[in-house]
């Protein structure tokens, strides 16, 4: 009987032990499909995020290029209309300086000049900047409007330039000297033509460079134009430009001679028009 009993303890330990083997196998089962489904959670979870990320990505670069597509459109209309404003500020139509050759440079450019220079031609030629043309004539205009005519004298020794620079003499009441400056006329008071100025406008540093050297030397003003191959130290107020060609001095001359008439108050009815002063010699 005692041993019966103990086959049957036996028997409910082995039983015992199975049972709790087979707890830990699906203690063990659960865990592991716990474990996965956590995974598939955060994957999803994960997939979902880059999904709204990408989307957020999307939406954010669309918005981008529809802003940059308004501000291009906003800038070449910005353009157009600073355009059209700078045309109707000129002195004279675009088409005027163009005709004449006022832009034109040489192949040499002196470190000054640079950055008046648009571009160069295919030939090597500088090229002005046509707006910076403008400005600087009116520049030029302001300036030389201060000085009383008598005050002030205009050199041009290029040949090409006399026919203008006589009548802009004639107009404006200014001393000009065309085929020759006599040297020391300014600065040596023993010499008959002896004569004091304000202002000396120098047509071309390189040939007119007498008439600078003197009046350098009294310590008196200069207004000069300057082409890309001239050397603009000592020049009080600069005024850029195509200096050896006859049409464009006679833009030049034209310009000055007008808007010194108007900005002093004087009549213009006598002024050739713009014709005059760039057609050929009579």
């Amino acid at each position: 009987m005692a041993r019966i009993k103990k086959e049957e303890k036996v028997s409910e330990g082995v039983e015992e032990e199975l049972e709790g083997k087979e707890l830990e196998k699906a203690a063990e089962k659960e865990s592991l499909e716990t474990e996965e489904t956590e995974k598939k959670k955060k994957t999803s979870k994960k997939t979902e995020k880059t999904k709204d990320e990408k989307l957020k990505a999307l939406k954010e670069k669309a918005e981008k290029l529809i802003q940059e597509k308004v501000e291009k459109t906003d800038t070449k209309s910005l353009k157009e209309e600073v355009k059209a404003k700078k045309k109707s500020n000129m002195l004279i139509d675009l088409d005027d300086y163009v005709k004449t050759g006022i832009y034109l440079g040489t192949r040499i450019v002196t470190p000054k000049m640079k950055k008046y220079v648009y571009r160069r031609r295919a030939d090597g030629l500088a090229i002005f900047n046509t707006d910076l043309i403008d400005e600087k004539l009116k520049e030029g205009i302001e300036y030389l409007s201060k000085f009383e005519p008598e005050n002030v004298i205009l050199v041009c020794k290029r040949q090409s330039g006399w026919r203008a620079a006589m009548k802009f003499g004639e107009v404006t009441g200014i001393r000009v000297f065309t085929k020759k400056y006599p040297a020391g006329v300014m600065t040596n008071t023993n010499l008959k033509d002896f004569f004091e100025t304000e202002l000396t406008i120098i047509s071309d540093q390189w040939l007119d460079k007498n008439a600078l050297k003197d009046t350098l030397d009294v310590h008196k003003k200069v207004l000069m134009i300057c082409g890309t191959n001239n050397f603009s130290k000592g020049a009080d107020q600069l005024i850029i430009g195509n200096n050896k060609s006859g049409k464009s001095l006679g833009l030049i001359f034209y310009l000055l001679a007008r808007g010194y008439l108007k900005a002093r108050g004087k009549d213009t009815s006598k002024l050739p028009d713009m014709d005059w002063w760039i057609g050929d010699e009579e």
